[in-house]
C-alpha cells in the first residue's frame, strides 16, 4: 500500500516535469531550426532533429510526435516560407513518432541509432518529402541531388544523434 502511494505521487509530479522538460526541447527545435550550416546551395546541415529525437528517447514516440508537429506550426508561424503544406507537418508527426518508437525505453546503441536515423531519411527525406515537393511544385520524385544530401548527411546525422543520447543516458537526469 506504501509503494502504491509513493509511486502515485511521484505519478502526479511526472505531467508537469514532462510538460516543461518538452516545451524547452520544442524552444530547442525552433532555435536550431534558423540555423543550419549551408555548403553550396544543394547541402545544408540541419539540428532541429536532435531535439525531437531526444523527447522520443525520453517521452515516447506519442509525446515526441505532437511536439514536433506544435513545433513545426509555430515554426511556420514565427516564420512563414511559402504557403502551410500539411504534408509537412505530417512529416514532423512522422518523425517524432519513428524516432520513438525505435529510441523510447531501448537502451542507447550505435546500431539502434542509425537503424532509427536510417528509417527517418528514407521515409521522410527520400519517400514522403519528394511526393509534397511533387504536389505542391511538380517536382520530379526521384532528384539524385536528394539521395546524394542523403548519404553525405546520414553518417553526420546518425554520430550527433549517438552522442548526444549517450551522454543523455548516462546522465540520471530523472526525467
Amino acid at each position: 500500500m506504501e509503494e502504491h502511494k509513493e509511486m502515485s505521487r511521484v505519478e502526479t509530479k511526472t505531467p508537469t516535469k514532462m510538460l516543461t522538460i518538452t516545451a524547452a526541447l520544442v524552444a530547442i527545435n525552433l532555435v536550431l531550426n534558423q540555423f543550419t550550416l549551408a555548403f553550396g546551395p544543394l547541402l545544408e546541415i540541419g539540428f532541429a532533429f536532435l531535439p525531437i529525437a531526444v523527447l522520443a528517447y525520453l517521452y515516447g514516440p506519442v509525446n515526441a510526435g505532437i511536439a514536433s508537429v506544435v513545433a513545426d506550426i509555430i515554426g511556420f508561424v514565427l516564420r512563414p516560407a511559402g504557403f502551410f503544406f500539411p504534408g509537412f507537418t505530417f512529416n514532423s508527426l512522422l518523425i517524432g513518432l519513428l524516432f520513438g518508437w525505435f529510441l523510447y525505453k531501448k537502451p542507447v546503441t550505435l546500431s539502434r541509432v542509425a537503424l532509427a536515423n536510417l528509417v527517418v531519411t528514407i521515409v521522410i527525406t527520400l519517400i514522403l518529402t519528394p511526393i509534397w515537393l511533387n504536389i505542391m511544385f511538380g517536382s520530379p520524385l526521384f532528384a539524385g541531388p536528394r539521395m546524394v544530401k542523403a548519404i553525405v548527411l546520414y553518417p553526420i546525422e546518425v554520430g550527433l544523434l549517438y552522442a548526444l543520447l549517450k551522454s543523455i543516458s548516462r546522465v540520471d537526469l530523472k526525467l
